[in-house]
């Protein structure tokens, strides 16, 4: 039974991560796509960012959290408030972020960006598993 319970966690965090990747490429596009038409880093990685992101709450409701929403008693705005919620929140980690590694240690942008990646992808997973969804 805990073997189960495991292996039904891990294939949900291998489709987040399917999802993600997906979230992820057009984040990384939106963001590079502005950033090289001299848009400053914040307001690129907002707009980026949440391009991802309704993307993001398509997916994972529809593929990688399907099988939570028969149990959910939230409704699917109340899903959606949390999911902004979350999102808003890891957006602003991620802008703190960004602005800490490129001012802080001169690290280049697009690498900062990935950094920044490796940690947000953590922070949401968890919070759309145990909040949102």
């Amino acid at each position: 039974m805990k073997s189960n319970r495991l292996n039904a966690g891990f294939i949900q965090f291998l489709k987040f991560n399917a999802v993600g990747l997906l979230n992820t490429l057009i984040d990384f596009a939106v963001f590079t796509l502005l950033h090289s038409l001299g848009m400053m880093n914040a307001p690129a990685q907002v707009i980026s960012y949440s391009a991802g992101t309704a993307n993001s709450f398509f997916w994972n409701k529809k593929v990688t959290f399907r099988d939570r929403a028969t149990a959910q008693r939230d409704s699917g705005r109340l899903q959606l408030v949390k999911f902004i919620v979350l999102n808003l929140a890891v957006l602003g980690i991620s802008v703190l972020l960004m602005h800490f590694l490129t001012d802080s240690f001169g690290i280049q942008v697009l690498i900062a960006k990935v950094l920044v990646t490796f940690v947000t992808v953590i922070i949401n997973f968890f919070g759309s598993r145990m909040w949102v969804f």
